[in-house]
């Protein structure tokens, strides 16, 4: 049964994972469980505001071989429409032509149980919490879909106790690591992919198979930085409804930095910050 999330009334707890209402139906991830998979599939799993955009792009380029052009003659508003969101546009993803790519926020519990018998191949982009938690609240403001956060403090809460679309960042990214070796999983973080984005993309087309010259590699990581996507509408976002995002209130590429934590906190920064290292201390006894 689904129930309204009555601390944030924008969400419904779907199986214990809160999801967007009016946005996710469901009946929809529900079917996404038994959803056949091909060996070529590619599933892109973050938890948001963790490098999903930004891993999309890559994934398109390395498919391109670097080649922006042959990529945006495809799209009219966004890479979503090439590699959706697999709990929101099902249908796509099922009926996009091989090797079909796809990103997605949801738990190990709800994506395809045929992931298991290690078929497809899945990313997965963990990103330091305190960084997910200032890009979040920022994000809050641009997507419609969210309920815009009272200020910093009251989202800072509702994050630790995970009362925000994608609910726990540790039970999320603790689930899909315990079963890192059931799947075909690479597993990257964003700080990697910040100090070193052209070793994270060849990790990335080694995993995948993909065959690039030195020069369309090079290409890959040069349309994969930050600075270039913010200034490509189709990486961007900027060509979303405004139904769907506020541009006005922010971009959806915001900053792709690190270490902003802090300046963002009113009240008891150090106890806050606290908090978020007591989250990050917990995930390195697992890994």
């Amino acid at each position: 049964m689904d129930v309204i999330d009555g601390k944030n009334p924008g969400l419904v707890s779907h199986k214990g994972f809160l999801v967007i209402k009016g946005l996710h139906d469901p009946d929809a991830v529900d079917m996404i469980r038994n959803l056949e998979i091909k060996e070529s599939d590619v599933l892109v799993v973050t938890y948001p505001k963790s490098g999903t955009i930004w891993m999309q792009q890559i994934l398109l380029l390395l498919e391109a071989k670097g080649n922006l052009t042959a990529i945006s003659k495809h799209i009219t508003f966004s890479n979503a429409e090439l590699v959706p969101w697999i709990e929101v546009q099902t249908e796509a993803f099922i009926k996009s032509r091989s090797p079909r790519m796809t990103v997605s926020h949801l738990p190990f519990s709800l994506l395809p149980s045929a992931l298991s018998q290690k078929k497809g191949k899945v990313i997965y982009v963990a990103r330091n919490p305190k960084d997910v938690l200032v890009s979040y609240f920022h994000f809050h403001k641009v997507g419609n879909m969210l309920e815009t956060p009272t200020d910093f403090d009251d989202f800072f809460e509702k994050f630790m106790r995970g009362d925000v679309f994608a609910s726990s960042w540790f039970e999320h990214i603790k689930a899909w690591y315990l079963h890192k070796d059931d799947i075909n999983m690479l597993f990257l973080t964003y700080e990697e992919m910040v100090k070193d984005l052209h070793s994270a993309v060849e990790r990335v087309a080694l995993f995948l198979g993909s065959a690039l010259t030195d020069e369309q590699l090079a290409d890959v990581v040069k349309h994969a930085t930050f600075n270039n996507m913010k200034k490509n509408p189709q990486a961007n976002y900027e060509r979303v409804p405004g139904r769907l995002l506020s541009h006005h209130q922010g971009t959806f590429l915001r900053k792709g930095e690190q270490g902003h934590c802090c300046r963002c906190m009113q009240e008891e920064p150090e106890t806050k910050d606290e908090s978020c290292a007591a989250a990050v201390e917990k995930i390195r006894v697992i890994l």
